[in-house]
């Protein structure tokens, strides 16, 4: 079981939000899977139902939207998985096939719009800490290159390093490959964010990894909060 931490810094620069994490286990992730597949194209379909002639400007009458624009205009950053929604409900593209742990994740984050980074658990070294950075802090991106951090920006750490934050995504070193056969998901709720929006995300991660992996066991479901 991974130990998690959270930080007197995370709660005092922010207050109202939550961190959740969902911790599964016993999974096979080198095979593609039907009603997974089926799952994401009914995604899709709700997605174009729901959103296919909405403006920028409508978007952001969607509370979950707001919320996380109002955390990424600080750093004049948008959200990306508002961009990726768009792309899905108003130019016709599909979910993309990466493997079954990561695309579990993606439909659901699609779903609920509540950003959410997945990795190998078996990568992680406890303690994890759910913390805030102080800037200038480095890290390894997915794409391998070094990136020096803002301040203020959530993230999380592990015994070796940082793992992941909201502006620049996920590490190299933890994330799944096709022989990750643990995976940890944490989902990142600025304010505006309500626990059971949180819940439900992580319920239909779930949900998704139950379609492809039946025998899947959950070791940890915990959301976080700043107070």
């Amino acid at each position: 079981m991974l130990q998690v931490n959270v930080s007197d810094r995370w709660c005092d620069t922010f207050p109202g939000s939550h961190v959740g994490l969902l911790l599964m286990g016993n999974i096979d992730n080198s095979k593609h899977c039907s009603p997974l597949e089926q799952r994401k194209r009914e995604v899709e379909t709700r997605l174009r139902q729901m959103f296919a002639s909405f403006s920028r400007a409508d978007f952001l009458t969607v509370d979950i939207l707001r919320a996380y624009r109002n955390y990424y205009k600080q750093f004049g950053n948008t959200y990306h998985v508002q961009l990726q929604l768009e792309s899905i409900a108003q130019k016709g593209k599909s979910l993309p096939r990466v493997s079954p742990l990561v695309d579990a994740n993606f439909a659901a984050e699609l779903d609920t719009l509540v950003l959410t980074a997945g990795h190998d658990a078996d990568l992680l070294e406890s303690p994890l800490t759910v913390d805030a950075t102080q800037g200038g802090e480095t890290f390894i991106q997915m794409n391998g290159s070094e990136k020096i951090l803002k301040p203020n920006d959530m993230m999380m750490t592990d015994a070796k390093g940082i793992v992941c934050t909201i502006l620049y995504g996920q590490d190299r070193r933890t994330s799944i490959s096709p022989k990750t056969t643990h995976a940890l998901y944490v989902a990142y709720a600025p304010p505006g964010i309500t626990t059971s929006t949180v819940h439900q995300q992580l319920d239909l991660v779930r949900e998704n990894i139950g379609l492809f992996a039946p025998e899947a066991k959950v070791h940890m479901l915990d959301v976080y909060s700043a107070e």
